[in-house]
């Protein structure tokens, strides 16, 4: 049984030797995440190589991910290691003060983060258990009252979910991390907390000053102010990262399911790939199994037709990466199935135009009940639109240019070919056998043109 949705996988100390990761592709990975936070410089450019020799020797496309770090937010230190009680009600203040906290302050850092808080928005430190509410502000301090939490230590990270911050959505680590990766040439970036549109088209021009390769960026979506600006952040972006775990602590995580849908809603209308993240296997990094409600977490993300699913610690740290692996594979193969004989129907909520030529070749496809869709693909752009139509049949890319094909492997039920000679001859039908379909109608798409054979 095949999957249309794809993984991502995040790569780490437990799968990062040749072995390994062999394996993880041979079992599925379509593209491989590396997190910026942890390694940078060599020590991921060492990876990149190593997963780019193992897509040629496996003749695999790979698309490799970038994911940098993004701003940080942490208090300073307190005067001792101990942890400081808090009461309900108690004031506290963040100031622009170096010297260690005590039981009524601490130092905050970042002064483009005093600077843009406001009387009522809220600080939450420690993934949300400590919740402070800003009672007054001012350049150089803010005083809170606290709501929920009962003690307080050095070095807490927080959030601010209330409060858009005037910065850049590139921090002097991220700039020094983009300028190495850049020269590796990875096929997608991932920015974190993206706060608008705006943020995007800074990393847009940073890489599009510095390489002509066509690098596409993928915009993580952890802020409320991320989500009500979401179409106009999928317009700017070439791709939506749904990051679960600090958009759970921004919003009411009752929240999160109903917004991922939205998100996924949004991308599909936008022709925008989505990626749904954050604990989708979360218990497998010290289990060899996983618990039902994550099966069925993993299952809903294809239901829901996002392109792929991704783990993080599951992987990176995790005792059977392999295993991770072939699990989420299973259950994205067993749902899309169900998802292709039980059918949903999405035109009540896609709400596009009768005219679009990329329904018309997926309806094709449907009424000619077509074996495979084939695209001759220049760039991304078409085959993404047409998976965005969501044909439950597979979509073969083929591309005269590798990175297309690696771009592709993040895009749902497309099967990316990188092969110059098909590409040349325009040969649909050895294209669609590479992957075991020998007989039934293709519907083919060259550039302008959509035509319809029958396989012999």
């Amino acid at each position: 049984m095949n999957k249309f949705t794809k993984i991502t996988a995040s790569i780490g100390p437990k799968c990062e030797d040749r072995e390994t990761l062999t394996r993880m592709i041979q079992a599925g990975v379509n593209v491989c995440r590396l997190n910026f936070s942890h390694d940078t410089g060599d020590a991921q450019g060492k990876k990149i190589d190593l997963i780019r020799k193992i897509s040629t020797e496996l003749n695999t496309p790979v698309a490799i991910m970038i994911d940098l770090q993004g701003p940080k937010h942490r208090i300073g230190n307190f005067e001792t290691e101990e942890k400081y009680p808090l009461e309900i009600g108690q004031k506290f203040t963040f100031d622009s003060n170096p010297a260690p906290g005590d039981a009524t302050r601490v130092y905050l850092p970042d002064t483009d983060v005093l600077a843009s808080l406001r009387v009522g928005d809220r600080i939450l430190l420690n993934d949300g258990k400590i919740e402070m509410k800003v009672e007054s502000a001012a350049p150089d301090k803010v005083d809170t009252t606290v709501v929920r939490g009962n003690e307080i230590w050095s070095r807490r990270g927080f959030n601010l979910p209330d409060t858009e911050i005037d910065t850049s959505v590139l921090t002097k680590k991220d700039r020094e991390d983009l300028e190495y990766a850049i020269t590796k040439k990875p096929d997608y970036v991932a920015i974190s907390f993206v706060q608008k549109p705006e943020d995007v088209a800074e990393v847009r021009d940073f890489i599009t000053q510095r390489t002509s390769h066509p690098i596409k960026i993928i915009a993580k979506i952890e802020r409320p102010n991320a989500v009500d600006r979401i179409t106009d952040i999928a317009a700017a972006a070439d791709g939506i990262m749904i990051a679960r775990g600090d958009l759970a602590v921004e919003v009411p995580y009752a929240e999160v399911p109903a917004i991922s849908r939205h998100i996924i809603r949004e991308c599909r209308k936008m022709n925008r790939p989505v990626i749904v993240a954050t604990q989708m296997l979360g218990t497998m990094i010290n289990s060899e199994f996983p618990t039902r409600a994550e099966i069925t977490d993993v299952s809903n993300a294809a239901y829901l037709r996002a392109d792929s699913t991704m783990t993080s610690e599951e992987t990176t740290m995790g005792i059977n990466p392999v295993n991770v692996i072939d699990t989420m594979y299973n259950i994205l193969a067993y749902a899309d199935c169900d998802a292709i004989t039980n059918p949903y129907d999405w035109s009540r909520v896609e709400h596009l135009p009768e005219n679009d030529w990329s329904r018309s070749v997926a309806s094709m496809a449907y009424l000619n009940k077509a074996s495979a869709i084939v695209v001759f693909a220049r760039d991304t752009i078409t085959a993404t639109q047409i998976s965005c139509r969501k044909p439950d049949i597979p979509i073969i890319a083929v591309c005269n240019e590798s990175v297309i094909a690696n771009q592709l492997c993040l895009v749902r039920g497309i099967c990316p070919i990188y092969d110059t000679e098909l590409f040349g001859m325009r040969d649909a039908f050895n294209s669609a056998r590479k992957f075991n379909i020998n007989s039934g109608k293709l519907v083919i798409v060259d550039e302008d043109k959509i035509s319809l054979r029958t396989l012999d």
